[in-house]
């Protein structure tokens, strides 16, 4: 692969396409790294081949044999398997005689009738909203491509499904399932309903659709039918013939910066807005919460008309680990203590290495970075497990279960952390860098 620093002149054998409007701005065949943003010209790739970044080792494409159509496939049973998970049966619980059924929805609207809306609609959104709306999204697109004549908003959509991503959580809510299910079976009898095994065959349909789908060929398509942004009667925005040339955070075109992108409508931008700025606020903020989400309860059992002991989330992983399951209980403190804690340390570290230029260590302050991006939402356990327990234990006198502060203040750190790791622009540590060491060199 080609590479060159900004502010040079496009290498030989790069193309330049014009605006709609007649002006020159896209460049074809380059490719901008995301994470650490060397510029470079990818080579045409055959079926199956992987190309990464010669910088940072980052994967830039993945060219797929069949880069729409088992995508497709696997969208539409992905589909089907969660229609039936929200109307089958979820959870049976049987207490002394006593029994209660849930719904997929019952845990949303529970936490609902205790005040708890914010963590209501988190759980709601997660776990329901985003996994169906991106496959229903991903479904569209993939079927109007098919079109002779496809529907002008196919790009907008697009986008909407790549940026609801990382906000699609059913692999953890099923971790969450189970996490349950491990208090629950220790004192009543337990049935896991049609809905769960529909759920997790929809989550394998969807890591499949997405492990095989090539999005790169899924704008290539769209552009050659002519499903763009860009417009002769809509010239792009905010041009500068004298902006420098970045890749579009949402579909990786490469064009002029400070202007529409002529594929998918996106400002490109250089660099994310005030990234630092923006993940100190957050991360500040996830960090202060982050003391009451260990020692407030995230909830309280009640049996038999008497208060327990409320569980805060050590307790609770205590009580797994008692109950015989320890793997469980390992994997739950992992994932609700030691995820979140390796988050606030490791974005604190990237933002002083990178408010100080610091040069050394990039790929390894990189990996640590993507590490820190990929692994924030499996933290959410511990909140699909509270909504899952305040659904089923609902028993009356026998027992039932009450979620707590604890939980809300825990979700708040999660979804804070996941914000503060999506506003940080992992390029800036690259670019400070690459200015300090140009500066060290002029002073000599």
């Amino acid at each position: 692969m080609t590479t060159f620093e900004r502010g040079t002149s496009k290498p030989a054998g790069i193309g330049e396409l014009t605006l709609p409007d007649g002006r020159p701005g896209v460049v074809v065949r380059l490719r901008e790294c995301p994470v650490c943003g060397l510029l470079q010209r990818l080579p045409p790739l055959p079926r199956g081949a992987v190309a990464q970044c010669s910088r940072c080792g980052a994967v830039l494409r993945r060219r797929r044999v069949d880069p729409v159509g088992r995508s497709l496939a696997l969208a539409l049973t992905g589909l089907l398997l969660f229609a039936f998970a929200v109307a089958l049966p979820f959870i049976d619980i049987n207490a002394a005689g006593r029994e209660n059924a849930t719904l997929l929805l019952t845990g949303p609207l529970e936490l609902r009738k205790y005040g708890l809306w914010e963590l209501a609609v988190v759980v709601l959104v997660t776990s329901v909203g985003a996994p169906l709306a991106r496959l229903l999204g991903l479904t569209y697109v993939l079927l109007g491509m098919h079109l002779r004549h496809p529907p002008r908003h196919l790009y907008a959509l697009f986008r909407w499904v790549e940026w609801l991503r990382s906000w699609s959580m059913v692999e953890v809510f099923l971790l969450g399932v189970f996490a349950a299910y491990t208090r629950l079976a220790a004192t009543a009898q337990v049935d896991l309903g049609g809905a769960v095994y529909a759920l997790a065959g929809a989550m394998v349909a969807m890591v499949a659709a997405d492990g095989v789908l090539d999005r790169e060929a899924v704008w290539k398509t769209l552009e050659r039918k002519g499903v763009l942004a860009g417009r002769a009667e809509e010239p792009a925005t905010h041009y500068n013939d004298n902006s420098r040339l970045t890749g579009c955070h949402y579909c990786g075109l490469v064009s002029r910066a400070r202007m529409a992108c002529p594929r998918c409508g996106a400002i490109v931008r250089p660099r994310k807005t005030d990234s630092l700025q923006r993940t100190w606020a957050m991360l500040l903020t996830a960090a202060m919460l982050y003391v009451p989400a260990n020692t407030m309860p995230i909830l309280t059992l009640v049996e038999i008309g008497h208060s327990g002991a409320p569980s805060t989330l050590f307790r609770g992983i205590r009580d797994i680990a008692t109950s015989g399951y320890w793997w469980r209980a390992v994997l739950v403190f992992f994932a609700s203590i030691i995820v979140p804690l390796f988050k606030l340390l490791a974005l604190s570290v990237l933002l002083i290495t990178t408010q100080r230029g610091t040069p050394g260590w990039l790929r390894e302050r990189t990996l640590i970075y993507r590490v820190v991006d990929s692994i924030g939402r499996w933290s959410m356990i511990d909140v699909f497990m509270v909504s899952i327990l305040t659904a089923t234990a609902r028993m009356g006198r026998l027992g039932s279960v009450f979620p707590g502060l604890g939980a809300v203040a825990f979700c708040a750190v999660v979804v804070l952390t996941m914000l503060a790791a999506h506003s940080f622009d992992s390029r800036l540590m690259w670019d400070a860098a690459m200015r300090n060491q140009r500066s060290a060199q002029a002073r000599r």
